[in-house]
C-alpha cells in the first residue's frame, strides 16, 4: 500500500461542539497541527448537517453530547445520507458498548475529556498517516500496519508505588475541589496517607494536570495547595 510523501490538500475538519469555549479551543488545536484545517464549527446536529451540505469535509471532531441529538445518531444519519467523513469522537463517556457501536459508523478515534492539545495532536497525526495510505496492499501485514497507526500507544507506566485506581480517585477529588487541596486534605478525602497523597499530587503536577502554590499565614513553612488544571475548554465533560 503506497503512502503519499506529502499531501497537498489539507485534511478538512468540521468541529461539532455545543460549548462555544470548547469549540473555539478545538478549532485552535486543529489549526496548530500541520496538514489540517478547521473549515467550520457546528453547535448542533442540525447545524452540522447544514455545514456538510455546503462544505466538503474529511473529518468530524464530534462531541457525542449535543443538544438535539446523540453524536452516534448523527453519524448514523450522515452515513445514510451519503456523507463519508470519518469521525473522531470527543466524549467523557467510557461505555465500551458506545465505542463498539461507533466503529460501524466511521468513528476512527475516541478522545476522552478532558484532553490536552498533545493528546488531540497525536490522534490527528495518526489519522493523517492512515488517511494518506493509498493504493493496493501487498498483503495482510501491510493492511495490519495501515490500521495499526490509528491505535494510540499504551499509556506510560505509573511511577512505582502508584496505582491507576487510586490515581482516578485522587483526580476526581482534586477536580471537584474548587479551592484546591493540600496533601493532608486529599489524604482525608481519599483515605490514604499524607505522604502518599503528596506523591500522587506531585505526579499530577509533573503531568501538567495540577498546579501548586504555597499557602501562607501559618507558623512555620507554608503548606502547598494543589489545584486541578482543566483542559483548554475549561470543562471535564
Amino acid at each position: 500500500m503506497s503512502r503519499t510523501t506529502a499531501d497537498p490538500e489539507p485534511i478538512r475538519v468540521l468541529v461539532v461542539e455545543d460549548d462555544p469555549v470548547a469549540a473555539d479551543a478545538h478549532v485552535m488545536y486543529v489549526g496548530r497541527v500541520p496538514g489540517f484545517v478547521a473549515v467550520g464549527k457546528a453547535r448542533t446536529g442540525a447545524e452540522a448537517r447544514r455545514a456538510l451540505e455546503r462544505t466538503p469535509v474529511d473529518l468530524l471532531l464530534l462531541d457525542l453530547h449535543l443538544p438535539d441529538v446523540h453524536g452516534l445518531q448523527l453519524a448514523r444519519t450522515l452515513r445514510a445520507a451519503g456523507h463519508h467523513a470519518d469521525v473522531i469522537a470527543v466524549t467523557s463517556a467510557r461505555d465500551l458498548a458506545v465505542v463498539r457501536e461507533g466503529v460501524s459508523l466511521g468513528v476512527v478515534q475516541y478522545v476522552l475529556k478532558p484532553f490536552t492539545f498533545a493528546t488531540l495532536r497525536d490522534r490527528l497525526v495518526r489519522y493523517a498517516e492512515f488517511h494518506a495510505a493509498v493504493g493496493e496492499a501487498s498483503g495482510q501485514e501491510e493492511v495490519d500496519r495501515a490500521l495499526a497507526v490509528l491505535r494510540a500507544p499504551a499509556p506510560p507506566a505509573l511511577p512505582k508505588g502508584l496505582s491507576a485506581p487510586t490515581l482516578e480517585r485522587v483526580t476526581g477529588a482534586l477536580r471537584t475541589a474548587e479551592d484546591g487541596l493540600t496533601a493532608a486534605g486529599l489524604a482525608e478525602a481519599v483515605g490514604i496517607s499524607r505522604i502518599t497523597a503528596r506523591r500522587y499530587l506531585e505526579h499530577l503536577v509533573q503531568a501538567g494536570r495540577a498546579a501548586r502554590r504555597p499557602l501562607y499565614g501559618q507558623v512555620g513553612r507554608p503548606e502547598l495547595v494543589y489545584r486541578w488544571v482543566p483542559d483548554a475548554s475549561g470543562r471535564s465533560r
